[in-house]
Order: structure tokens, then C-alpha cells, then sequence
């Protein structure tokens, strides 16, 4: 495994409470070490909720439950229930895991770390889904050693969806300008760029859903990917309405996740320092 020299990508390198891989590595045995076949494997064990009757397939609420799941070890587990072959083995689809952009983004991030590779998953909204508007979503994040940069992956796009979308860029490298993350999103918003009830899924939007992504996407910079509707004690909307203290405190987080490394350390200090962001001990329990 890489030993990195910088901090950042050491933490990065290494698994988080959500990504680890437990009791499971005979499973990644005979996968690929490459970005492209480590999102083909994904994608091959992996069936977005959402878009599943466009597969042609008709999910049970005990298979639609499957997305509850949040830490990788209880999804492979769950994956070796429907199917005992290893990851690199693609499943047919009724033997898939039931899960949403947020599990592809993670099992990606999961398996990344376990090859060494520094990842990391950003929640926020992608512009590809609908016209005029900024859909929920998550993608993954890796350092490109050779390039000497983060690249955004979005793995749950495979060919099916990038053709029923129209999808115009390399969902290997996906623009920044066509995945938002939260606290730019968050921005956006707070300057008037942008109508906030353009951001949102179904029929929840709004600047308190925005402040949600915001908060999502800071806590996996911390890799604590919680699953998008988990309650927290900051998260927002909020139950009266917003002050202008409240306000300034989520200016100044969606600043520090758009910092970059250079805020790396501040990053951290404020997860760890603040008694609201960090995880409750003995969660997750599921």
C-alpha cells in the first residue's frame, strides 16, 4: 500500500466508520485496482432504487429496505445473502443490492480506500437529471496521483443512464459545474444566483434542504457518510425561522468545504470540536 507523506491523503487512504470493509475481503478478491473497473464492479453489484423499473425489474418493500443499510460491511453482507460471488463477479439484476446514488458513491469510496487510493464521497446536486434544475445527488472523489488533483467519479452512471440522460461529459470526470456540491450549492443560494426551490428532490427543496447537503457533504469530508435522510442535531430545515447568527455559522462551513486541503486541519477541528457535527457514540447502529 502507497505510505503518503501528506496527512491529508493518508486520512483519505484509510476507511472510515461507514467504509470498512469488515469480515469481507475474500469478496474483493480478483478486482481491478483501476478507477474504470473498480466503477464497473460497482455498478455490478448495485441497483439504484430509483431506476430500477427502467431495468425492467419490480422491487418488494424488503428488497426497497435495502437502502436503510449504511455502513459497507452490512451491504456486503446483505450482497452475499442474494449472492455468494465475489465483487468482481456482475450480478443479475434481481441479485443486485438495492441502494441509491449515495451507496454507489461510498461502496466506490469503500473499495478505493481498500486498494490505498485516497477517496472521499461529496454530497450536493447534480444538473444532469432534469432541466433547470439541481437534483439531490452524491457522487465519489479520488486523488489522481498522476494528474495531481481530485477528479469526481459519479458510479452510478452506467450506460443505460448516460444514454436515457443525455449525458455530454466523462462520468469519470465529472465538471464541477455539473455536480454542485452542498456548500457551493449553499452559496449560491445566499447570493441570489440562484433560486433555492430549484434545489431539492421530489417535493422537498428550499434553502433548509440546501443547509442538509451542506451539512451531508461536511461530514463526509470527515468521512462520516451518513445515508441522505438520517437526522442529525444540525441539520436544517429549521424548526423557526432561520436567525442571522444561524445564517453566518453555515456561511462560514460552506466556506471551509470549499477551502480545499489548505483547510484541511480547520475541517477537522470543527467536527471534532463541536458537540453537534460529530457522531454520536454508538451510532450507526444499522
Amino acid at each position: 500500500m502507497t505510505q503518503f507523506t501528506s496527512p491529508i491523503l493518508s486520512f483519505y487512504a484509510e476507511p472510515g466508520p461507514m467504509t470498512g470493509i469488515g469480515p469481507y475481503a475474500d469478496l474483493l478478491a480478483g478486482l481491478p485496482e483501476d478507477v474504470p473497473g473498480l466503477v464497473a464492479a460497482v455498478q455490478g453489484c448495485l441497483l439504484h432504487i430509483f431506476w430500477a423499473d427502467r431495468y425492467g425489474l419490480t422491487l418488494s418493500d424488503e428488497r426497497r429496505a435495502e437502502v436503510q443499510l449504511r455502513q459497507v460491511p452490512r451491504q456486503l453482507a446483505r450482497l452475499c445473502e442474494l449472492d455468494p460471488a465475489p465483487l468482481a463477479v456482475a450480478r443479475p439484476l434481481g441479485r443486485k443490492l438495492v441502494g441509491n446514488c449515495r451507496d454507489f458513491s461510498t461502496l466506490l469510496v469503500a473499495l478505493l480506500r481498500h486498494h490505498g487510493v485516497p477517496a472521499r464521497a461529496r454530497a450536493g446536486f447534480g444538473t444532469y437529471f432534469l432541466p433547470g434544475h439541481y437534483e439531490d445527488h452524491w457522487v465519489g472523489e479520488y486523488w489522481n496521483a498522476s494528474e495531481g488533483r481530485w477528479m469526481m467519479v459519479d458510479a452510478q452512471l452506467d450506460e443505460l443512464q448516460v444514454g436515457a440522460l443525455g449525458i455530454d461529459f466523462d462520468p469519470l470526470d465529472v465538471p464541477h459545474d455539473r455536480f454542485i456540491t452542498g456548500g457551493h450549492a449553499w452559496q449560491m443560494c445566499r447570493a441570489g444566483q440562484t433560486d433555492p426551490n430549484d434545489f431539492g428532490i421530489f417535493d422537498m427543496h428550499g434553502l433548509g434542504f440546501v443547509s442538509g447537503d451542506l451539512l451531508r457533504d461536511f461530514l463526509a469530508l470527515n468521512k462520516v457518510e451518513i445515508l441522505p435522510w438520517d437526522p442529525w442535531e444540525y441539520m436544517l430545515p429549521w424548526k423557526g425561522p432561520a436567525t442571522e447568527a444561524g445564517l453566518a455559522e453555515l456561511d462560514a462551513l460552506a466556506a471551509l468545504t470549499l477551502a480545499g486541503d489548505a483547510a484541511f486541519s480547520q475541517l477537522r477541528s470543527r467536527y471534532k470540536d463541536d458537540p453537534r457535527m460529530r457522531m454520536p457514540e454508538g451510532w450507526p447502529d444499522i
